[in-house]
């Protein structure tokens, strides 16, 4: 099978170990901007040739892991240079205004909507290893309207990946993601701005600093540019968020000026519930 990866970062560079790990068979060809990027990939092993965009017809499957705002101008041209039976996703963390874009593309039957739940904070080919697929929940937007024999061509592929699949129209995707991804991305490095111009010794950030710090302020070092075109993409749904948790932020900070104990331990009782929530989710293997 041949196999060709757009973007050899994280999620781009992962891909291709973990799909390597189930079909040893398959040879993993690479795109990607950045010459050294490319180079390290080969040097990594994550691909074994570098092709240009005119060999995409030769693929079996295309991979595109690049900066959601790049892939609406480079998923159209990936689909005019395939073939009618190579399936191509994408691992975005939008999906509405790629289904829109596609909405009447000739070859619209031959790409999938997808949106693993997996990533780190780090980045580029040296970030990639193996088992950041496996077991992960993916979401599927407009599932339908890709062609029927690719549909269980990639569903056959996530199952050897072992993920779970949920189905989901763009618009909601969008909305969920806000709160339960991006949000928490917004929160990280606004904590590390907040944490940065009131700690001008970084001396005092660097020997002060517990787990809690770091583990809340982790998402802080994720890549900006990939995460600046996700805010802006996602724009009016991640506002909505935002002006949420502001309100709560708010409302928590009236609570402690008051110095009402009682309305503050409900609220940390009431949240401490997320730990129910999370604890059932890896319960569950979801």
């Amino acid at each position: 099978m041949n196999i060709a990866v757009i973007g050899l970062g994280l999620m781009g560079g992962s891909f291709a170990l973990d799909i390597k790990s189930v079909y040893s068979n398959s040879k993993i060809f690479g795109i990607d901007n950045s010459d050294s990027n490319l180079k390290e990939a080969l040097a990594l092993d994550l691909i074994d040739q570098i092709i240009t965009y005119d060999d995409l017809i030769k693929m079996d499957i295309v991979l595109v892991s690049i900066p959601v705002n790049y892939s609406l101008i480079v998923i159209p041209k990936v689909l005019e240079k395939i073939n009618e039976n190579t399936l191509v996703f994408d691992v975005g963390s939008t999906k509405e205004a790629i289904c829109q874009i596609l909405e009447n593309h000739p070859k619209r039957a031959n790409f999938l909507a997808a949106h693993p739940m997996a990533g780190t904070e780090f980045s580029g080919p040296k970030a990639a290893h193996k088992g950041l697929y496996i077991s992960k929940t993916n979401i599927l937007c407009e599932f339908e309207k890709t062609d029927h024999k690719l549909r269980e061509f990639a569903l056959e592929i996530f199952d050897n990946l072992n993920m779970k699949i949920i189905y989901m129209d763009p618009k909601p995707h969008d909305v969920h993601v806000a709160y339960v991804s991006h949000l928490s991305h917004i929160s990280s490095f606004m904590l590390g701005k907040t944490v940065i111009e009131k700690e001008k010794n970084e001396k005092n950030i660097f020997d002060l600093a517990g787990s809690g710090f770091e583990s809340t302020v982790r998402l802080a070092k994720s890549l900006p540019e990939t995460w600046t075109p996700i805010f802006l993409q996602n724009k009016n749904n991640l506002v909505l968020a935002i002006d949420e948790y502001i309100s709560n932020l708010n409302a928590l900070k009236k609570i402690i000026e008051n110095n009402d104990s009682n309305k503050l331990s409900s609220i940390l009782n009431d949240t401490n519930r997320i730990k129910e929530i999370l604890s059932n989710k890896l319960e569950n293997g979801k």
